[in-house]
């Protein structure tokens, strides 16, 4: 079973066991609490979350996150990404996988995925 996906009045959410994020409004919770992210780790995981099993390429994550080239060479996004690992706690290995040379993928917890009106 995939995580919950839904649109209820224009508002896409992403829901599983641990985390949800309300792409409406911008928000992101971890174990039903509140995630305090900059406005850059939000756009990173939102970005993750929407293409959630997918590998995305560092460059692409670099220009669409922070509209830089695939020319500039900057350790911001491993930045970032260690942010947001830290902020995930002891799901991060989880959810966040860095394949090596490639890029990011936002693994889903399948394992434990919620059912709406359950």
């Amino acid at each position: 079973m995939e995580p919950i996906r839904e649109i209820h009045s224009q508002r896409m959410l992403y829901r599983d066991a641990h985390l949800t994020l309300d792409f409406q409004k911008q928000a992101a919770y971890l174990d039903s609490q509140p995630m305090t992210l900059t406005r850059k780790e939000y756009d990173l995981l939102a970005l993750l979350v929407a293409h959630a099993g997918m590998i995305i390429p560092r460059a692409e994550l670099l220009m669409r996150v922070w509209g830089y080239s695939t020319e500039i060479r900057t350790r911001t996004l491993d930045v970032h990404i260690r942010h947001l690992r830290k902020k995930l706690g002891a799901y991060a290995t989880g959810y966040i996988e860095t394949v090596f040379g490639v890029g990011h993928r936002f693994q889903p917890a399948y394992e434990q995925v919620l059912a709406i009106g359950a």
